[in-house]
């Protein structure tokens, strides 16, 4: 999968940019501030329907103006399609070929994955993290997903309602059965794509992070995993009724990563949690290309941060190797991008205006 081109309108500090993206590694230097991280947000959303970067969503929209576009060729395979996605007034729109349609069926079409300074909070952050990252990947491999989730979240609000009103065991017991039909199933997905992250993942965890011994994933549906959810419900509907909010569900999944010689994620420090992200990134990027046939585009956005020369190599290496196009950031010019096999765009960054170098 590649972006052919990219136009961006109101999009933070850019008014109107138009670039043609290569197919190999397209490399954009500027310092902090200049509008780098934006150029790789705009292809983000095209895939997620939402920024990479923390902040309201209002904080996309360039000052002075009412919403942003962006517009892109995308080609997958030999299909070259029209993708766009705006913000209007606080509406998000998007288009396939021309055409309005929703952000899902936008997502199914265009797969951006990207490393950044905060992707350590894969690891460090909230478990709502972990759970976006791996939906993200069920919902490219499991065609019954983004419905299956939709329905669950629907049954999720009514049943956390009635146990915020103090409604009747009878009406709970229904939406509990409802929740049930809807998780078990979400569950179930989730739980057969967390296997196939870890197998992937394994080897590229030891390839950048040897020194911790071998790497161990666990995945937790959310619920006691030795009774149904159905069982589980109705075990904790006291409690849930007291706390006023379902307290057992898929809504409370998460995963954890640990490794032979650093049991505990507080052993390891800031580096070597974002290049355990990284190599799970890129597991998730091999999940995409084996179902799919493509590898996701990539965007690296200032890999160099807290990692070593040496892990950098490796992680750009390992990054070359997957054949993806790439976009990626820098505040300046390192030796490090000479040793990459084939040509390099590179562009200058400066106060939302880009130019070409090389």
């Amino acid at each position: 999968m590649e972006l052919g081109s990219l136009r961006i309108d109101g999009l933070r500090l850019f008014d109107t940019l138009e670039l043609a993206i290569e197919p190999g590694w397209n490399l954009f230097v500027g310092a902090n501030g200049a509008g780098k991280t934006t150029i790789l947000e705009a292809a983000y959303l095209l895939s997620h329907g939402q920024s990479f970067r923390a902040g309201t969503r209002d904080a996309l929209v360039q000052q002075g103006r009412d919403g942003y576009t962006i517009h892109s060729e995308l080609d997958s395979g030999r299909v070259r399609r029209k993708l766009a996605i705006g913000r209007f007034r606080g509406r998000l729109e998007a288009r396939v070929g021309g055409e309005t349609t929703t952000v899902g069926e936008l997502m199914r079409h265009a797969a951006v994955l990207c490393f950044e300074p905060g992707s350590h909070a894969l690891l460090s952050g909230a478990a709502n993290e972990r759970r976006r990252f791996m939906d993200w990947g069920v919902f490219h491999v499991e065609q019954s997903f983004l419905a299956t989730w939709i329905r669950y979240q629907r049954a999720l609000r009514q049943r956390n309602a009635l146990l915020r009103s103090r409604s009747s065991d009878a009406e709970l017991t229904a939406w509990s059965a409802e929740l049930t039909r809807w998780g078990e199933p979400l569950s179930l997905m989730r739980s057969r794509y967390f296997d196939g992250l870890a197998q992937r993942a394994a080897p590229l965890l030891q390839q950048l992070l040897p020194q911790l011994g071998a790497p161990r994933l666990h995945f937790r549906v959310g619920h006691d995993p030795n009774r149904s959810l159905g069982e589980e419900l109705s075990a904790v509907q006291g409690r849930d009724q007291e706390r006023g909010h379902t307290t057992r569900g898929p809504h409370r999944a998460d995963w954890s990563l640990e490794f032979e010689f650093a049991p505990k994620r507080e052993h390891l420090s800031r580096g070597q949690e974002k290049l355990a992200a990284f190599a799970l990134l890129m597991a998730q990027a091999g999940l995409y290309q084996e179902s799919q046939g493509e590898m996701p585009i990539l965007c690296l956005d200032d890999l160099t941060s807290e990692i070593d020369r040496e892990h950098m190599d490796r992680a750009m290496g390992m990054t070359a190797d997957s054949g993806a196009q790439v976009l990626a950031t820098a505040t300046e010019w390192s030796p490090a991008y000479e040793q990459l096999p084939g040509a390099l765009a590179r562009f200058h960054v400066e106060q939302g205006r880009v130019r070409r170098l090389l």
